[in-house]
């Protein structure tokens, strides 16, 4: 099953049609609380208000979840974090196997380049996104920060514009594209003197993120309460 919004246009709907996979006799409703009272798994990736929302809905109902929503605000994330007390949640800002395994990469290089390299991250989506930068980006620069043994926030620079002076040692700079249909671009630049080592991610097809979500609800049945990641998903991490 599948809901949107009260009074969408897509209210109704074949679930099956919407998704481009042909008819399934499956009508995408709007009560939220009826689809995941009766489902094993909830799976959410819509806007940060419904996410916040469904988490509570989801800890009443004692039904874990996999949300893939990103730009949630403080309260919003603190919904979340207080849903996870009562069941368990894989949340993840982009749930492919490749960019997990990025992650990673990211977190080992910054950890092995000294502090001279400079690390910076560029990313782009379609002209429809509504955050910037996007939450694979923060968290591609938190894996950074964290094998730098810093905390992302003290070393964040999300925006140059006019004269800015020479780069500060030791940030972390993010740049944010937006046009087009592009699904999902991620590029860490570690820039030395001399040299640069660039790793990257391009997304071509959304399903990646679908497979993945699928995945994660299957590995977080039976799972005691709590926030879990991808990592744990993909076995990367205990």
């Amino acid at each position: 099953g599948g809901i949107v919004a009260p009074g969408r246009a897509y209210l109704g709907s074949d679930l099956g049609e919407l998704a481009g996979i042909g008819r399934l006799g499956l009508a995408a409703g709007s009560a939220a609380g009826e689809l995941i009272r009766g489902s094993d798994v909830a799976i959410e990736f819509s806007v940060a208000t419904a996410t916040a929302a469904h988490a509570t809905l989801a800890a009443e109902l004692g039904t874990p979840m996999v949300v893939g929503t990103t730009g949630l605000s403080a309260a919003e994330t603190a919904a979340v974090h207080d849903a996870a007390r009562r069941i368990p949640i894989v949340w993840a800002a982009n749930t492919s196997l490749g960019i997990n395994l990025l992650l990673g990469l990211v977190e080992q290089a910054a950890a092995r380049l000294g502090a001279d390299w400079d690390i910076e991250i560029i990313e782009m989506h379609h002209r429809g996104k509504a955050d910037a930068p996007s939450g694979t980006a923060l968290a591609l620069g938190r894996a950074a920060a964290s094998g730098r043994g810093v905390a992302l926030d003290a070393v964040a620079q999300r925006g140059r514009d006019g004269i800015t002076g020479p780069r500060k040692s030791g940030d972390i700079g993010f740049a944010a594209l937006r046009g087009g249909d592009a699904v999902g671009d991620h590029h860490v630049i570690f820039a030395g003197a001399g040299e640069r080592l660039e790793l990257s991610h391009r997304a071509t097809n959304r399903a990646i993120y679908a497979k993945g979500a699928v995945r994660a609800a299957r590995w977080v049945i039976g799972k005691p309460p709590g926030l879990y990641g991808m990592k744990q998903v993909l076995g990367l991490q205990a």
